[in-house]
């Protein structure tokens, strides 16, 4: 099959719109732990250039590589600062859950942990990270406040802050559901435009914007990269055993993560490995999306390279697809995105201009498209629904990714077996049950 070089690289440049927002939102989110923001983009950048050039060159897909949403907020709300972990700590977390990531790619292991999870449960998941960035939005923005009474409500309409996300998000939605190319970074720039006069001309924002009036400063065009986090990570404190549950929270999301994108990018563009030539006529058609194994070998090693560089874990971006729908179907679409992305290793100043309120409807957005696995959870079979709800809400009300899993797995376990459901229970999914205990036992 022949393909237009033309064709892939407009692609290219169309995978890297949908997916360049990451290079602000995700050093947003990082530099709430106390990461420098331009250490953060550097890295950011760094890992979506070299992990989309290995997915392009390597395992030849047109899928871009970058920190993954939902692993971002994982690091900063549940390891740092839920746990008190310190930033080079859970640096060293990502590292080690890279390696345990490369490991379990060896032989077989890696499907057949993929295998035990019970599928209902890898959408649950999926969509309560969603439902768990939606909130981070929400709050960035302080659309979302603190309640004695009813624990979180609405803040008022009257701020000039809520007033300027709101604007920002219906604007972003509208320019999402029209299909704008670069629809979310373009309503990340008309939003920080927006929060130019709060502070100056209306509002203060000095209580959310450490001191400063004005909530939108401006510091700069240019800089020289910022490599202050390259090699920060705390490879010895990060492998206690209390942490284990974490490295496993990683590798479990990142898997998770991987594999719908793989799923759902060669359904898109019918990008599979062709079937055996004696397929046995009794055994289903297993179709497997394109160079899977070199595909998630890619994704363990931009987990193993985020932590030395300084960055969360890196996985598959399913906003690849809207590079595929625009005809690119080889590596060379990765590849192209990828050198997209090094020019904003010298642009710290200017992006670092953009506030939380300007990234906060990108959040919002993100949540919205990752809740499109829960239509697949049979909802009229309890013993399915019920493990898989548990997930899905626990991630958001627990702020805890690791939380979600754990008892969406134990619950699962518990139900099927008081059911007599046995066969529907692994002895792997035990093992993994037992794990979970050990995190509770332990407080993490």
């Amino acid at each position: 099959m022949t393909y237009s070089r033309r064709t892939e690289v407009l692609a290219g440049v169309s995978s890297f719109l949908a997916t360049m927002y990451i290079i602000v939102v995700n050093p947003s989110i990082l530099s709430q732990t106390g990461l420098p923001f331009s250490g953060v983009l550097t890295a950011t950048v760094l890992l979506s250039f070299f992990g989309s050039l290995m997915m392009g060159l390597y395992a030849r897909n047109p899928i871009v590589v970058a920190p993954g949403m939902g692993l971002n907020a994982f690091f900063t709300f549940t390891a740092v600062k839920g746990m008190g972990l310190s930033p080079q700590v859970a640096l060293g977390a990502v590292f080690w859950a890279g390696i345990l990531f490369l490991l379990l790619s060896v032989g077989r292991i890696r499907s057949a942990i993929v295998g035990l999870i019970p599928v209902p449960l890898r959408y649950a998941v999926s969509a309560g990270i969603g439902l768990f960035i939606t909130l981070i939005g929400f709050e960035n923005a302080r659309f979302i406040v603190g309640n004695p009474a009813t624990l979180v409500s609405i803040a008022s309409v009257h701020d000039p802050i809520v007033l300027t996300f709101v604007a920002g998000l219906l604007l972003t939605a509208v320019l999402v559901v029209r299909q704008v190319p670069g629809a979310i970074i373009i309503g990340i720039v008309l939003t920080t435009l927006a929060a130019w006069p709060i502070g100056r001309w209306w509002g203060d924002a000095s209580a959310i914007n450490f001191g400063q009036k004005a909530l939108v400063n401006y510091n700069g065009l240019f800089a020289a990269p910022d490599f202050s986090l390259l090699g920060q990570l705390d490879l010895v404190n990060s492998l206690q055993w209390a942490l284990w549950p974490v490295i496993f929270a990683f590798v479990f999301t990142d898997l998770f993560d991987s594999i719908s994108t793989f799923v759902g990018v060669a359904e898109a563009g019918n990008l599979y490995d062709p079937l055996p030539e004696h397929q046995p006529s009794n055994e289903p058609v297993v179709r497997q999306p394109r160079n899977l194994n070199r595909s998630l070998l890619t994704d363990a090693v931009a987990t193993t390279l985020a932590g030395v560089l300084g960055t969360s874990p890196g996985t598959a971006y399913i906003e690849s697809a809207v590079g595929i729908a625009q005809g690119g179907r080889t590596g060379l679409v990765a590849v192209v995105a990828a050198c997209l992305f090094l020019p904003f290793l010298f642009l710290s100043p200017l992006l670092s201009v953009i506030p939380a309120i300007a990234t906060a409807p990108a959040l919002v957005l993100v949540g919205a498209f990752m809740m499109q696995p829960i239509t697949r959870i049979h909802w009229d079979q309890l013993d399915e629904a019920i493990p898989a709800f548990l997930a899905l809400v626990l991630i958001p009300f627990s702020y805890s990714i690791t939380q979600g899993i754990i008892w969406g797995f134990l619950s699962w376990t518990v139900i099927k077996l008081a059911v007599g459901k046995r066969h529907e229970v692994p002895t792997g999914l035990l093992i993994i049950d037992a794990f979970c205990l050990l995190a509770l036992w332990s407080g993490h």
